[in-house]
């Protein structure tokens, strides 16, 4: 398993972590000011308050939408599957 860098670039971000032992991956969190309200149809890009390093070239991160939140509430990246690079550094946003 590699392992990779993640900062906090907000105080109260929470750094993501793996809810069970048999989680495919690791639970992202908004860290938003105030609730955000979304109609039908409507977009928002929410940021989670962290950026990330991965050690290689060869690896990436990837977003996907919770399959509760989704199925239940409709809420999903707008693009489906987010894609953070491995050279990227900035905030981490879905």
């Amino acid at each position: 398993m590699e392992t990779f860098k993640i900062k906090k670039l907000r105080e109260n971000a929470k750094i993501p972590f793996r809810a069970t032992p048999g989680s495919a991956g690791m639970d992202l969190y908004a860290c938003i000011d105030e609730p955000i309200t979304l109609g039908g149809g409507d977009k928002a890009v929410i940021p989670t308050g962290i950026a990330i390093e991965l050690p290689s070239a060869e690896l990436a991160a990837f977003v996907f939408a919770r399959s509760g939140l989704s199925a239940k509430e409709g809420l999903r990246p707008a693009n489906c599957v987010g894609v953070v690079d491995a050279d990227y550094r900035g905030p981490v946003c879905v």
